[in-house]
């Protein structure tokens, strides 16, 4: 973790002695109903639950995050459009590269991650001397403690830096919480519902690893005898199995003397219901998460193709993707910008690409904008990611619309105008 000098051990920073009122965001695991224990690691070992925390983490990931400067009406001294602010310095540390190691989509990735993990995420703010942000450092978050100070503003203990961290130094996004201090963990939250997952996962490594259920059993009649020695017994099971098992021996016939029958087993409930189960956990899981399980390729009960795919893919952007989103906005507005600058520049993530339909949906939408004169011809091209053309940027009026005002006007012609019309009406 990088340790910013100023908080290394001996600095000035403040002191420990006197935060009682302290909310810890550090948890080394929970053990469940199921008896697993649920901690971070054991946790991503389920296929399913990996899945839905890192597809949240490479969705945000893959989103531009951009700085924009509202730009004023010339006419009316208005906000009325938009601008990347480019040359404020913040610009390339949140578009491109936060910090010396980090690429923009590993920040944003790991920074996504340990909150769909552990319900909060942490970056150090390494200022310039003029308070503009130079880098973001990422923390992990079972190395903070978030304290309530005297001021009932958060302040941050972190394990390995001496003193207490102010809330200007630390950027900190939470999820869900309820003191809005700390964020809640949905391995916390949820222990027992991952923890039957993977009590599942492993009940059925063991079925396979030890082979519990028999595929058959060989018969001896009471009249023929026992075989007298185990080694006898072990002998002829394995002369058997060694003739009539594997790939090599399939459909082989097998000729069983002494009054002997082979039974086969079938497959028992308990097995039969392991798949049954194993499935609602992994729809357990998607539930938590709130995905569709055809995002982490649970297809079970789910096509292919088709328009209701679309619709689930459509709904998680806008009540999955969106909400955490906002929160990563939200803070980073709160944390990176001055009060006095969120009145001309924000921070948004953009993410109109996913929400974008199959190109038929978006051709008619864009015809219709295009027509009732809302949608410019750059307009369009922009949101298909295509360079502007010179005279694109003209709108268009449909011809059988004008003001009401005017309309309701002409209506209340004068005598002459009256006489004028009825004179035009005959001749026609």
């Amino acid at each position: 973790m990088f340790i910013p000098a100023m908080f290394k051990k001996g600095s000035s920073a403040p002191a420990r002695q006197g935060w009682g009122n302290w909310i810890s965001s550090i948890s080394s695991g929970s053990k469940t109903k199921s008896g697993m224990m649920v901690t971070t690691e054991t946790a991503l070992a389920n296929s399913a639950l990996r899945s839905c925390v890192t597809l949240l983490a490479e969705s945000v990931a893959q989103l531009p995050c951009e700085l924009y400067l509202r730009t004023k009406d010339a006419k009316n001294s208005e906000y009325s459009g938009r601008e990347k602010a480019v040359d404020h310095p913040l610009y390339d540390v949140i578009r491109h590269q936060p910090n010396g190691k980090d690429t923009a989509f590993e920040y944003y990735e790991q920074s996504q991650g340990a909150l769909g993990l552990e319900g909060n995420t942490y970056s150090f703010i390494d200022r310039d001397e003029a308070g503009y942000i130079k880098q973001l450092w990422p923390i992990n978050p079972k190395k903070v403690t978030v304290l309530k100070g005297p001021d009932a503003l958060p302040y941050y203990d972190i394990q390995g830096i001496e003193g207490i961290m102010p809330k200007r130094l630390i950027h900190h996004v939470k999820a869900f919480s309820l003191d809005g201090y700390v964020g809640l963990s949905p391995l916390q939250t949820s222990a027992d519902v991952i923890g039957l997952a993977l009590a599942t996962e492993e009940h059925a490594a063991a079925v396979f690893e030890r082979g519990a259920t028999m595929s058959g059993v060989i018969e001896r009649p009471v009249e023929a005898g026992a075989i007298k020695t185990q080694e006898g017994v072990d002998r002829f099971l394995n002369k058997f199995t060694d003739r009539h098992s594997g790939q090599s021996n399939a459909f082989s016939v097998a000729l069983l003397q002494e009054g002997m029958t082979y039974r086969q087993l079938s497959m028992d409930n308990e097995k039969a219901q392991l798949i049954d189960s194993r499935n609602f956990g992994v729809n357990e899981i998607c539930r938590l998460y709130k995905i569709p399980p055809h995002m982490i390729q649970h297809l079970e009960k789910t096509t292919s193709f088709g328009t209701g795919l679309e619709q689930l893919s459509l709904s998680f952007v806008i009540y999955t993707l969106l909400p955490w989103i906002k929160r990563h906005e939200a803070a980073m507005m709160r944390d990176f910008l001055l009060p006095e600058e969120r009145k001309e520049f924000y921070i948004e993530f953009n993410f109109s690409g996913l929400l974008r339909g199959d190109q038929k949906s978006r051709y008619d939408s864009y015809a219709l904008g295009r027509q009732w004169g809302f949608l410019s011809v750059n307009d369009i091209r922009r949101l298909e990611n295509m360079p502007p053309i010179s005279g694109g940027d003209k709108y268009l009026t449909p011809l059988n619309m004008d003001d009401s005002g005017k309309i309701q006007s002409s209506m209340n012609t004068t005598p002459e105008q009256a006489k004028e019309i009825e004179e035009i009406l005959c001749r026609s």
